[in-house]
């Protein structure tokens, strides 16, 4: 099979893919070494090349993408091999896992504007067959509108079970600085903030199972915990949002973030965009002409490559 063959079945096989869960895209165009096509999603857009790189192989080009949950979702289908319909999707969440399980998941970190939010939440069977009768799933998923809906439900379902953990944006990038300055990651203050909504979820219940999105080593997560923590079986898995505990922690995070995110546009008459689109510099950019290049200190996550667009 031709290099340009191969591109355009790698093309094929991810449009398929993708087109599962919900994503609109188009025709693909010829370009040097390869082909490129748009994906589409309530607003969102990402572009994706494939190419014949140096060695002559056919690989996928996410580096159009940007930082957004949307994009993290879409290199997750096909991450690490250059035909995403053969990807098997790594997983270290046993099959038999028994109930109760604490599901932790965080919203924001791919969003320019707006605060970061980690939720956790306790499953127990009870709770576990009213959450499936409601088709909860990632968030990532789920329109705005659905995700404001099915977290009210679960909260009700959920009473006083599950714990939300919220950074301001301004908060963040205080956070931030000092970990720069300590040598340190956003993987730190993810491990800290996961820690500390679990911590305070198991002041309420007890359980010995804990489920988390990958990222960062499981270590650092551990060191963060305190005694109540320690005790706990901490799963961290690839993709673990398809465990409904971990799914309906993501649409409690992101309907705390959604919500906070107009609250603060509200602040300065203005609708703040998600994800880190051209739209959002050209929001940020407005921002700053009537308010100062200060202002981002207060309502976006400094540290993206996006502030140098804006302010360049």
């Amino acid at each position: 099979m031709s290099e340009i063959k191969k591109a355009i079945q790698i093309y094929e096989d991810f449009r398929k893919l993708i087109s599962i869960n919900e994503f609109k895209v188009s025709e693909y165009k010829e370009i040097n070494y390869g082909l490129q096509f748009s994906i589409q999603k309530l607003g969102w857009s990402g572009i994706v090349r494939v190419y014949q790189n140096k060695q002559e192989k056919v690989k996928v080009d996410f580096s159009q993408l940007d930082e957004s949950e949307y994009s993290r979702f879409i290199k997750s289908l096909s991450e690490g091999n250059s035909d995403p319909s053969s990807k098997e999707v790594s997983s270290t969440i046993p099959n038999d896992l028994t109930l109760p399980i604490i599901g932790s998941d965080e919203s924001g970190k791919g969003d320019y504007f707006g605060s970061l939010v980690i939720a956790c939440i306790y499953i127990d069977e009870k709770i576990l067959s009213q959450l499936t009768l409601l088709n909860v799933r990632d968030s990532k998923l789920l329109s705005d509108t659905k995700i404001l809906e099915i977290a009210k439900d679960i909260r009700k379902i959920c009473q006083d079970k599950f714990v939300i953990v919220e950074i301001s944006a301004e908060r963040y990038n205080q956070i931030y600085a000092k970990l720069e300055n300590e040598k340190k990651s956003l993987n730190d203050l993810l491990a800290w903030a996961h820690a500390k909504a679990i911590e305070e979820l198991l002041s309420k219940v007890q359980c010995r199972i804990a489920i988390i999105d990958q990222f960062a080593d499981e270590k650092l997560l551990l060191e963060k915990l305190q005694e109540q923590g320690k005790k706990l079986n901490i799963i961290q898995a690839y993709r673990a949002e398809s465990h409904i505990a971990v799914a309906a922690a993501s649409i409690l995070a992101r309907d705390r973030f959604i919500n906070k995110l107009n609250n603060l546009g509200n602040q300065y008459n203005t609708k703040l965009p998600k994800g880190s689109s051209s739209a959002v510099v050209t929001v940020a950019r407005q921002l700053v002409e009537k308010n100062g290049r200060e202002i981002l200190e207060k309502v976006v996550k400094l540290h993206f490559k996006t502030t140098k667009e804006v302010l360049g």
